[in-house]
């Protein structure tokens, strides 16, 4: 299997060298050798970043339900496809075969099929980690239907937002969830966004809490009892390799989420190629990746990854402090986990309680630690390399985002040399740059920069569901024939990458990205609040929490403070979600401003950081006064 499975450091550099000279051959060689297409392409590539267009494999026509499931029924029928370990430890866990995925995600077909989903209808989907929500995205591919996953974590005002932006026509949920001791009421979430919804006509329901839910007629029908009804095989529809395979939301620094669209062809070439190796994954191997499907890491390497290579994959409905905070180990020792792909945010929360919860466990099985979300920091990466990696599994801390699809800065294990904070070098195919503010590109090591990628890769997002301006303006407008991350890197002396965090207005909370601006929009609509200002601030467990500085209508707004910052965060609650919430709050009687009314939150970050030694040059601000104000505020409060 040539190039398809990386085993040293100097056959990483031999094959990212071939991959970097000659992209076309190499991912062509790729694409050839491990999957299975219903017609070869006419070109491998066509791109032009000032479009920006990118096509991978054009011509070409494939299914990737397919590549995930049917060819695997001969060799691997009865090899666990998917490992569904519920919230509730003491619920049994459901071992769902290849051949048993694939009966089930034929039946899902025919029900959406039923239900008037056509090959290029948009499918939501706000389900929990149940077996449901893999099955429903991979039955939206069988039939060439666009799937929009929406974390269940969300408000009705940002699941109906979602809905109306891409026009979907169903959705598929459940009556409720389990999140720790919680039971959520999901249903009525859903009802609630479609009173916004008129375009949905048909919802699906499956069982999970049993709890009562209003079920409205003509519109809702109980999912399970049409699965057991529905004929077990569907064949699968023939998609271009360019045809959307799913739309999925991010955060944008300014105004609505941005949908961004992944095609069928590159995507799932990528996905598993870099699953394949970051992972290091064989044959019997038993792989957990802790996130939520609603995310892209859930798409890439839940799904879509790891059933392209034939790999069984754990779906963990739970959180990882329930019980207790030694549930993560107890899946473990419980599983044999030999790859454990989590955040940074679980792994910090985890390190603060008793190293008790841990060594309870036998972890041995584990070859391969992972840490996505967020650039994992030196203190967690020790601890999580030394207590539950023994130094024996390497960390692979992966650098990569909803827009790119897959991994794209990241160790491979047992090949790359790791050193806490780096995301080490890029991924095979992937070029990176670092610019400088003038739009030059810094050559050289032991350099800082804005970082770019300079050509295209497989599993790049190709559009924002009916913007592509915004996606041209978003990405590819800040420098010249690259595609801009929006992040900020360090490179050292050997070329490893650090990632230095975010260079716009989006905040990543708990491994989650969220704008500014939405949140700062949700506070101003409360109608005792003038104006707000949100800045990132770091935070022990979180990576970074959300502080707001707020200034009021009526300055001696007399109102009891305590429960405004509470209707402030109820209302950030039902506009985006609980994840959103300000951990910290200061009224304040006016916001730093340029003269041009700009708000400089490069101030409120560094008051909110506790870093106010060097403020820089306040004189030129429209009331420089207000700074010292607010610093004192800071101080006294102590939030």
């Amino acid at each position: 299997m040539s190039n398809y499975s990386i085993k040293s450091l100097e056959e990483y550099f031999q094959v990212y060298r071939k991959s970097v000279r000659d992209p076309e051959t190499f991912w062509e060689e790729i694409a050839e050798e491990h999957f299975d297409w219903r017609r070869k392409w006419d070109s491998v590539l066509h791109w032009d970043f000032s479009k920006p267009e990118v096509k991978w494999f054009d011509g070409a026509q494939l299914n990737i339900t397919e590549n995930c499931l049917d060819r695997h029924l001969q060799i691997r029928g009865n090899k666990t496809a998917i490992l569904f370990e519920p919230n509730d430890p003491k619920e049994e866990a459901e071992h769902i075969t290849y051949r048993d995925l694939h009966e089930r995600v034929c039946r899902m077909s025919n029900i959406l099929k039923e239900n008037g989903v056509n090959k290029g209808d948009r499918v939501c989907i706000y389900l929990p980690m149940i077996p449901e929500l893999a099955i429903t995205v991979l039955a939206c591919a069988r039939i060439g239907a666009i799937h929009s996953v929406v974390f269940a974590g969300f408000s009705s005002n940002a699941l109906a937002t979602r809905i109306n932006d891409c026009d979907c026509k169903i959705v598929v949920t459940s009556d409720g969830s389990y999140r720790g001791a919680k039971t959520l009421d999901l249903k009525s979430i859903v009802d609630k966004a479609l009173e916004e919804c008129p375009q949905v006509s048909h919802v699906l329901v499956a069982k999970r809490t049993g709890q009562k839910v209003n079920m409205k007629r003509g519109r809702d029908q109980w999912l399970d009892s049409l699965m057991e009804q529905a004929y077990a095989d569907f064949p699968a529809e023939i998609m271009d390799a360019e045809d959307p395979l799913f739309i999925l939301y991010t955060s944008g620094s300014t105004g609505k989420p941005k949908g961004m669209v992944h095609s069928c062809g590159g995507y799932m070439v990528y996905t598993a190629y870099t699953f394949k190796n970051i992972f290091q994954y064989r044959e019997d191997d038993i792989y957990w990746c802790t996130a939520d499907i609603g995310w892209i890491t859930g798409h890439s390497y839940i799904v879509y990854g790891p059933l392209a290579n034939g790999a069984t994959t754990v779906m963990f409905e739970g959180v990882p402090s329930y019980p207790d905070s030694g549930r993560f180990w107890e899946v473990v020792q419980k599983h044999k986990i030999t790859q454990f792909y989590t955040a940074p945010t679980a792994i910090r929360a985890l390190a603060k309680e008793k190293l008790d919860y841990v060594n309870s466990y036998d972890l041995s099985s584990l070859k391969v630690l992972g840490s996505v979300g967020e650039p994992i920091n030196e203190e967690a990466w020790h601890w999580y390399n030394n207590n539950i990696g023994k130094g024996q599994s390497p960390v692979v801390d992966t650098w990569w985002q909803t827009e790119t699809g897959g991994i794209m800065i990241s160790p491979i294990p047992y090949v790359t040399p790791t050193t806490p904070t780096f995301a080490t070098f890029p991924f095979i195919g992937i070029q990176p740059a670092l610019m400088d503010d003038q739009g030059n590109e810094i050559l050289g090591n032991q350099t800082q920069g804005k970082l770019c990628i300079k050509f295209p890769w497989p599993s790049m997002a190709r559009t924002i569901w009916g913007d592509h301006e915004r996606y041209k303006n978003t990405y590819f407008s800040a420098f010249d024939n690259c595609y801009f991350t929006g992040d900020g890197a360090f490179r050292d002396e050997v070329g490893y990458y650090r990632i230095t965090g975010r260079v716009d207005d989006v905040i990543i909370v708990s491994g989650h990205n969220l704008g500014t601006a939405p949140i700062e929009d949700a506070i101003n609509e409360h109608p005792a609040v003038a104006e707000s200002a949100i800045v990132g601030y770091p935070h022990d467990v979180k990576g970074n929490a959300l502080y707001g500085f707020i200034t009021l209508k009526e300055v001696g707004e007399s109102r009891d403070r305590d429960n405004l910052m509470k209707e402030i965060n109820q209302k950030i609650a039902e506009q985006i979600g609980p994840i959103a919430k300000l951990e910290k709050i200061l009224f304040v009687s006016g916001l730093p401003k340029t003269r041009s009314g700009k708000i400089m939150r490069r101030i409120l970050r560094k008051i909110a950081s506790n870093e106010t030694e060097n403020l820089g040059d306040i004189s030129t601000l429209l009331n420089p006064e207000v700074v010292q104000e607010i610093m004192e505020a800071a101080s006294a409060k102590q939030v």
